[in-house]
């Protein structure tokens, strides 16, 4: 028997049994993982899945065969980690309140504070309960084209300038931590840590690890992964440390759609479609980012015989995706299938206007649709009260 084909364009969104639903291929996903864990072999690196970008854990089984463990940024990731995932548990947060640090160490074995403050207020805690700390430092190397994305943007809260650094203040630590990428490659990479290692790299020796951070774009086509092990591998020749690297995006880019059904269509200048999806509620960073997802056998405005403006089904007049040609005309009951809807999608959605969440659907390599979760009333009012 062939192995059907891979890929968000071999969902078939007759096959699905919600609208709508998310759909994550497991065998793309798994595609993705080969990847990391050969660079985990090459390098001689940890890889990290971030929660903050992909945390439908449902796939965590397949994910831990390949990943060393998860890194989280608050108590409930890091228990979410530790429970369905395994393995090594990293957390760091802009600020723990002393409260939500007590917690997180019940589930993690590495803490990264952001301050040298909250070092010397909450490190003796960290310390006590046996975890590995870190202090995020910030190389103030702009790589990131988007400023709400960029963690060296000016005037940023994330991680401690060398302005700012007390090199009397590192006993007790065992690690550094930077980031500074965001869905970027390997040659941002190495910009990045020749301004860090200029910045920080004489208070290396001693500590036991380096953290590179996310924003790896690791299994995107044309990323050159050579270049990655290269960096990683000198790195740890110059230095003897652990390194760790930790994306979310690279884990689950190109792995899962969101499918959704044509509701309506109305007339207000040009026709406008309205879906039982929400760009506000079900995809954020439509409007956030902004960007365009892409939709399977759509084109851009013009480019085919049909346009339309496709909206989302909240009361918001913003909740729009944006305006698509089809070759055919939309109609009633017609399925959507947006691309790329598992990193920064699943983990941003909220029920808005009481809208039901999507349906989380596993292709499996089989071909098989595995409907895993219904989202109900229950999701919305538990939220509230």
């Amino acid at each position: 028997m062939n192995r059907p084909e891979k890929g968000m364009l071999a969902i078939d969104p007759a096959q699905v049994p919600d609208s709508p639903s998310w759909v994550i291929d497991m065998a793309a996903l798994e595609d993705n993982l080969k990847i990391l864990a050969a660079v985990q072999r090459d390098a001689g690196c940890k890889i990290l899945l971030a929660l903050k970008g992909f945390a439908t854990w449902p796939t965590f089984p397949l994910v831990k065969q390949y990943l060393a463990g998860a890194t989280a940024s608050s108590p409930h990731e890091a228990e979410l980690a530790r429970e369905k995932l395994g393995g090594e548990v990293h957390c760091y947060a802009p600020a723990f309140s002393e409260e939500d640090l007590r917690e997180v160490l019940r589930f993690s074995d590495h803490v990264v504070f952001n301050s040298f403050s909250q070092w010397r207020r909450l490190g003796p805690i960290a310390l006590a309960a046996g975890a590995s700390c870190g202090l995020r430092v910030n190389p103030e190397q702009r790589e990131v084209a988007v400023e709400l994305y960029d963690p060296c943007a000016p005037n940023s809260r994330l991680g401690v300038t060398i302005a700012e650094f007390q090199p009397d203040a590192l006993q007790g630590l065992e690690g550094l931590h930077f980031h500074a990428l965001c869905e970027l490659g390997s040659d941002s990479l190495e910009r990045v840590l020749l301004a860090f290692e200029q910045k920080f790299g004489k208070f290396i020796p001693g500590l036991k690890w380096v953290n590179f951070g996310g924003g790896h774009h690791i299994t995107r086509p044309g990323y050159d992964v050579e270049l990655l092990v290269r960096l990683v591998s000198s790195f740890k020749a110059r230095y003897g440390v652990d390194v760790y690297l930790e994306p979310g995006e690279a884990i689950a880019i190109r792995t899962g759609v969101l499918v959704s059904t044509v509701l309506d269509v109305v007339h207000n200048g040009m026709p406008v479609a309205i879906l039982d999806t929400s760009a506000t509620a079900h995809m954020p960073d439509t409007l956030e980012m902004p960007y365009r997802p892409d939709i399977v056998g759509a084109g851009l405005p013009g480019e085919k015989a049909h346009t339309y403006r496709l909206g989302g089904l909240t009361c918001l007049a913003g909740d729009v995706i944006g305006d698509y040609s089809f070759d055919q005309p939309l109609k009633e009951g017609d399925r959507i299938v947006l691309l790329d809807m598992s990193h920064y999608t699943m983990v941003k959605t909220t029920t808005f206007n009481g809208v039901r969440l999507p349906s989380l659907v596993l292709r499996q390599p089989d071909g098989r649709y595995e409907l895993v979760r219904r989202f109900g009333y229950e999701s919305y009012r538990d939220r509230l009260g």
